[in-house]
């Protein structure tokens, strides 16, 4: 599954977003970097390209986390770990929304391509690069470093970027559930697919990255199972979430805070039938959200 903040530490805070680290980051570090071919003078150069490696991917769930804000929607927290990165964002439950915040990772990569061709152009036209052949190494493998994590990213195999775009295209037409099942069908597709690279390449690096998208894909199917049986629920008239537009469903869906019985909080006016407490804030059962009862009231209804 995704990595949580569990056996990670805590780096740094900017824009109010909590950088974290795994411990493995370390170990595998170390190995990648004593078993990475000499392609260097110095071995301190190989150091400097994991650590550029990582940035580049901080970079990425930075521009995550941002557009998610610029949408409206939560991220505060970032964990590095040795397969990449995970921003935590909560966006809107709208198709646009979740769209922006996805897209704009790879949209990092992007903007980068002319920054480190530029580089590479500019060294070879001053003739420096010529007169310092670990730097011309340096940015050739990073400029082929990013090009391939933007390549990968961007394949349509959930839970990868390219997997969620797929999906969230997908919710125009297809709405929340049918939606993320369709890209997480296609996601188990690639994921084998990945798994046959792993056995013929011989690789553990595959296949622990296979393992990581098949399992996300299986917790992405399950939860497209009960999207889809949310969706076809009765739902009562007069109310809609104001943040996803949908009716509250009719049922015992919300518990009580004081007494725990589980109750339909639309049916008595956001009051509990068994201890009679009033419940001012709604949860919408279908994108989460937390709102005022009286801002779920239809205007004229």
């Amino acid at each position: 599954m995704t990595p949580t903040r569990q056996g990670s530490f805590h780096l740094f805070r900017l824009a109010g977003i909590n950088v974290y680290l795994h411990w493995s980051w370390f170990l595998v570090a170390v190995y990648q970097i004593s078993s990475r071919p000499d392609s260097y003078s110095t071995p301190v150069w190989k150091v400097f390209e994991y650590l550029s490696l990582f940035l580049i991917v901080l970079m990425h769930e930075f521009g995550h986390a941002l557009a998610c804000r610029q949408v409206g929607g939560t991220a505060n927290q970032i964990v590095l770990w040795p397969l990449g990165g995970v921003a935590y964002v909560d966006a809107p439950q709208r198709p646009g929304a979740t769209l922006w915040s996805i897209a704009a990772g790879p949209l990092v990569n992007v903007a980068l391509v002319p920054v480190l061709w530029g580089l590479i152009y500019l060294g070879n036209a001053g003739g420096w690069l010529a007169r310092m052949p670990d730097l011309d190494v340096f940015l050739h493998t990073l400029e082929f470093i990013n090009k391939w994590l933007l390549i990968f990213n961007l394949m349509p195999v959930y839970p990868l970027d390219g997997g969620q775009i797929l999906r969230s295209l997908l919710w125009f037409p297809l709405g929340r559930g049918r939606s993320l099942l369709v890209a997480t069908v296609v996601g188990f597709l690639g994921g084998l697919a990945l798994v046959g690279l792993a056995v013929w390449r011989q690789s553990i690096w595959f296949g622990v990255l296979a393992a990581f998208l098949l399992m996300n894909c299986w917790a992405g199917f399950k939860h497209a199972r009960a999207l889809q049986k949310v969706a076809r629920l009765p739902r009562h008239a007069g109310f809609s979430c104001p943040a996803c537009h949908a009716a509250p469903p009719e049922g015992a869906y919300w518990r009580c805070g004081r007494c725990g019985t589980a109750f339909d909080l639309f049916a008595g006016g956001g009051v509990c039938p068994h201890c009679g407490v009033s419940h001012p804030l709604a949860t919408c059962v279908d994108c989460g959200a937390r709102h005022d009862f009286a801002a779920w009231k239809t205007p004229g209804l």
